[in-house]
């Protein structure tokens, strides 16, 4: 069975998402969820279908010898970020290469980089009128949003739509089709 880890900053919906579409599957599984912060969501959503969790301090991160521990104790082939908002270390990508994976909720090479999350994302469309957006799934590299481009799936921006009109449609793309992504490439 190959064992996935998930890394997320925040509520953990992309990640719960993740686990439920593996829960039961006998070749591919969530072992292990990993945040930056202790008051993350994902936290108790991991709890619910009984993965381990766990917190790390940023030393640690930057350090990346207690991360690489933590991941051979699970045993981890395999890394997805799930809002998960630090850079990947050198350490962990030279140590998972073409191993890790990120979802960004827009059309890369669009509206990436340093700060280009969530909302700031939506926002940023929005302003500068893109007539659509969508999702990207791509492989991490040492630059944020720059890895090799995996997948994407567009939906159109209407003028009407709102910031949380373009965050709804991005969730309902990214649910129904980064599980999936995953699970082709774990093949």
């Amino acid at each position: 069975m190959k064992k996935i880890a998930i890394f997320a900053s925040g509520t953990g919906t992309n990640a719960e998402n993740i686990i439920k579409y593996f829960i039961d599957n006998k070749d591919f599984n969530v072992v292990l969820v990993l945040s930056d912060r202790i008051d993350a969501g994902v936290h108790s959503r991991s709890a619910k279908y009984g993965i381990p969790s766990f917190t790390f301090t940023r030393k640690e991160f930057n350090e990346g010898g207690e991360i690489l521990k933590k991941l051979a104790e699970f045993d981890v082939d395999f890394i997805v970020l799930a809002g998960f908002l630090l850079k990947i270390t050198h350490a962990i990508i030279v140590a998972y290469p073409d191993r890790i994976v990120n979802i960004h909720p827009a059309l890369l090479p669009k509206f990436g980089g340093k700060g280009m999350y969530g909302h700031h994302v939506h926002e940023s469309v929005i302003t500068a009128g893109e007539k659509e957006s969508g999702i990207t799934i791509h492989y991490v590299n040492e630059n944020y949003d720059e890895g090799q481009i995996i997948f994407q799936a567009k939906f159109p921006v209407l003028q009407t739509d709102t910031i949380e009109d373009v965050e709804r449609k991005t969730h309902l793309l990214e649910y129904r089709y980064f599980p999936e992504v995953i699970e082709k490439l774990l093949k």
